[in-house]
């Protein structure tokens, strides 16, 4: 039976007369990665803004473990357990992978900030996740796309994030780096976690997702199991807004 985790219902958003979103809804399982698909200007980094409280929608409900919730800023989603990681990393290249772990969410002890607990801590946290680095000390500046992702990851698990929204998390990773990413999502997966995926490539996409969400300028055009769909069939939906089957 599914087990909605997070679930965002008839969503529209408009940018002055431009309308980015129209009714659009979405639900995510636990322990589900949903793949989150359309061409340019379909409305899916919009979707996930709403969802991560950067965006407020329009009209249209959020519920999260069964519960109304109103998403007013990134600090209200963080609280529900929802972590957003993009592309261009939210990140202070010049500071040490430490302090991006804690970023914003410093350890203070009695009058100053504990360093000493926070690189325990992100130590712990790397290791949680099996990511590799020399040292915790590095500089976000000098450390691979792949790597910065996975200290986003270890981020946000560190803070009990439950739902995963990732937003072209491998479109400056090479071939290695992406299947990295990849096999760690399936990691997550097997934990509980849930994450919805954002990507162009749809080989990354068939490789880990469960289920397809497709938009189309601004509306839900079909809701697919991955299993008894295709990447041409998902193609012609991207291109067309057609969905076929109807299923949506």
């Amino acid at each position: 039976m599914p087990d909605p985790l997070m679930q965002m219902v008839e969503v529209s958003k408009s940018f002055g007369p431009v309308k980015a979103l129209e009714n659009v809804s979405l639900a995510v399982n636990r322990g589900e990665i949903v793949g989150l698909l359309g061409d340019n200007g379909a409305g899916k980094s919009t979707l996930v803004k709403i969802a991560s409280g950067v965006l407020q929608a329009d009209k249209g409900d959020v519920y999260f473990q069964g519960r109304k919730v109103i998403i007013r800023s990134p600090e209200d989603a963080r609280k529900l357990g929802v972590e957003t990681t993009y592309q261009d990393l939210a990140i202070c290249e010049d500071l040490p992978i430490w302090r991006n772990v804690f970023l914003s969410r410093e350890v203070i002890g009695a009058i100053f900030m504990d360093k000493k607990t926070m690189r325990k801590e992100t130590w712990k946290a790397l290791e949680n996740l099996q990511i590799g680095v020399s040292s915790i000390e590095q500089k976000l500046k000098f450390l691979s796309g792949g790597q910065r992702q996975s200290v986003a990851l270890a981020r946000g698990l560190y803070f009990n994030a439950e739902l995963l929204l990732m937003d072209e998390p491998t479109a400056a990773l090479g071939v290695a780096e992406s299947n990295a990413l990849l096999q760690l999502m399936l990691e997550l997966k097997k934990r509980g976690k849930s994450i919805v995926f954002i990507t162009h490539n749809l080989r990354h996409i068939f490789s880990v997702v469960d289920r397809l969400i497709i938009l189309y300028k601004g509306r839900r055009v079909a809701d697919l199991a991955k299993e008894g769909t295709s990447i041409e069939e998902v193609e012609t939906i991207i291109v067309t807004g057609k969905n076929f089957d109807d299923s949506s």
